[in-house]
């Protein structure tokens, strides 16, 4: 067994990244993808929590321009992420996994209802944990909801999956000339408006020592590299930002 350089993690991974080619909704082949890569690190005895986001099917910030009031269109968003998080688990379940989906907001019949002291007991028995609903209160993001599950949950980091290879210091499906941070503190974070999640969420992460790990989970065993404690993606913590840390 390799050595892991992570036993509990919190990963977050958006509602959109389910899309796939599609466009919208949901990729079955996206959602057997993802849970290989799960379940490659569960084998090697790492405690996995994570938080989906809905924007594939709804996202609440949408909601004013189609007249609905923000804390409605929160509200949907959540179930939006409990639709994500059904569709995950039975992804995982048809995988192998054992998992237990938790809902911020009482759904018993489709989900638990969120107990830290419960879903840390499910990871210490080798489940997956998903952490549906959000915080189940408006106004808070998914990046948020991950951010204190975490935190919560004693995770030793929030692996952040996205389309590309870390944090940039600029759009790199935009620009080709963008160059990678390795490394990067919370405050250049916020400083530089990198947008890897919100002033919530990275100040939550930053009051308590939580590392963010931003790193491309559509390359085939991504997450195993980052378990086992090779160096990719980009690393967000209490880092004092150097010009040998840019990758151009």
């Amino acid at each position: 067994m390799p050595e892991l350089k992570y036993q509990r993690i919190l990963l977050k991974l958006s509602g959109e990244s389910l899309m796939g080619k599609k466009g919208h909704g949901i990729d079955p082949e996206v959602l057997a993808f993802f849970a290989g890569e799960i379940k490659k690190v569960l084998d090697l005895g790492v405690e996995v929590g994570i938080v989906i986001g809905g924007g594939n099917i709804y996202r609440g910030l949408n909601a004013q321009a189609q007249n609905i009031d923000r804390v409605t269109g929160d509200q949907m968003g959540m179930l939006a992420t409990m639709i994500n998080s059904l569709a995950l688990q039975n992804a995982c379940e048809s995988a192998g996994m054992f998992t237990r989906l938790m809902s911020a907001i009482h759904m018993e019949e489709i989900a638990e209802p969120y107990i830290r002291r419960r879903a840390m007991r499910h990871l210490e028995k080798g489940r997956i944990v998903i952490f549906g609903a959000g915080t189940g209160h408006p106004y808070f993001s998914t990046d948020t909801a991950a951010s204190l599950r975490a935190i919560e949950i004693e995770a030793d980091a929030i692996f952040k999956g996205t389309r590309v290879d870390g944090i940039y210091d600029s759009d790199p499906e935009k620009n080709p000339a963008a160059s990678r941070f390795e490394e990067i503190s919370y405050i250049d974070v916020l400083q530089k408006d990198l947008r890897v999640m919100d002033l919530t969420a990275i100040s939550l992460c930053k009051e308590n020592s939580l590392p963010i790990i931003v790193f491309n989970m559509d390359k085939k065993d991504n997450l195993v590299k980052l378990i086992t404690g090779e160096n990719i993606g980009t690393s967000v913590g209490n880092h004092n930002i150097l010009d040998n840390t840019i990758v151009k």
